[in-house]
């Protein structure tokens, strides 16, 4: 219920974004100093709580929804909002349904919301808010260049935290070349991965609340964090095992389940992937199966890459097979080999020399 909630949320914010028909007709509504009380969608439960006003079925538009506005009543449209279907209505939700809000119009917005489980937009006429009911949450409004601001704050948060990603990152690259991986490094990488993500997460939000006003953000945010995603995915494969009895989409859970005090320490980052994490266990030495540099080879497929893990069991061996040596893989021929043998190499260089450079 609370991922559908939350979904429903999005999909609602999505819908009185700036730049859609829904948020226009809202600010022509707030300009008229008038109230409303909008229910976003319709069905046989809906009909049952509305009373009296009259049945329209017809398109929705910014202009026709401030004119309705301006009668007692609410407004009733389909879910997508692309149609009004009733207008000047009374709504009589069950009184027993708990509401912590004062104000009639803003009582019945919330109960109606928790009875049908439709959005319920509800305008304040005095105090010149626009109130979202989802569920049992109140969401209220706020103008683009509020969000704006924040995002842009979190942007410069994400910079930072991004610059020190690509320092361990670099770091466990030029390690795992060498043989010199502890838990301590791949447990700061996925650190670094997850924070990144959540800080992603957050702006994607602002995005999404600004609509059209949001896209020089959504592109400053998808440079920075474009492909985090399949590293994450990368650097765990090459860590865990199924003996160990987590799974790749079990150890990205688990990360995500952390709070913030807990995704601090390493050791819950360790434990996320399956290790025992005690006394100077983070120190223990660990070697890389060679998802994540073999990805970062061009024009490599995903299939390929699983079969050369497969065939050589560890970068190790990968880096110290010849063309020869590749072609004995199924799907790889002398041209892909050599694709793969001067690929590693280039990483090889780059990344020692990144390192003592």
């Amino acid at each position: 219920m609370q991922h559908s909630d939350d979904e429903l949320l999005r999909h609602t914010l999505a819908a009185v974004a700036p730049g859609t028909e829904l948020r226009d007709g809202l600010a022509r509504i707030l300009r008229g100093r008038t109230g409303a009380l909008i229910v976003l969608g319709q069905d046989k439960l809906v009909d049952q709580i509305a009373t009296g006003g009259f049945p329209l079925d017809i398109e929705f538009s910014a202009t026709r929804l401030r004119e309705l506005a301006k009668m007692d009543g609410a407004v009733v449209t389909d879910r997508d909002v692309t149609r009004i279907v009733r207008a000047a209505t009374q709504l009589l939700p069950d009184p027993s349904i708990e509401t912590s809000e004062s104000g009639t119009r803003h009582r019945t917005a919330e109960r109606v919301a928790k009875q049908t489980g439709y959005p319920v937009v509800s305008v304040s006429q005095s105090m010149r808010i626009v109130a979202l009911y989802v569920g049992g949450r109140r969401v209220v409004l706020e103008d683009s260049s509020q969000i704006l601001s924040r995002g842009n704050q979190a942007l410069q948060t994400l910079e930072r935290y991004k610059a020190r990603l690509d320092e361990v990152t670099g770091t466990l690259s030029a390690l795992e070349i060498e043989d010199l991986v502890s838990v301590r490094d791949v447990a700061s990488v996925l650190q670094r991965l997850e924070m990144v993500r959540r800080i992603k997460e957050e702006i994607a939000d602002y995005v999404l609340q600004l609509g059209v006003d949001g896209r020089l953000l959504s592109l400053q945010l998808e440079e920075l964090t474009g492909g985090l995603t399949d590293d994450l995915a990368w650097v765990i494969r090459d860590y865990v095992t199924e003996g160990r009895g987590v799974t790749v989409e079990g150890a990205i859970a688990s990360l995500q389940a952390l709070d913030s005090a807990e995704l601090l320490d390493l050791a819950a980052g360790a434990k996320a992937l399956g290790f025992t994490v005690i006394g100077d266990a983070l120190d223990a030495t660990v070697s890389p199966l060679g998802y994540r540099l073999l990805s970062k080879v061009p024009r490599l497929p995903g299939a390929i890459v699983d079969r050369l893990v497969e065939h050589f069991g560890g970068l190790q061996k990968l880096l110290a097979a010849g063309v020869d040596d590749l072609m004995d893989v199924d799907g790889v021929g002398e041209g892909r080999a050599r694709l793969v043998r001067e690929g590693l190499s280039r990483l090889a260089e780059t990344s020692i020399l990144e390192r003592y450079v």
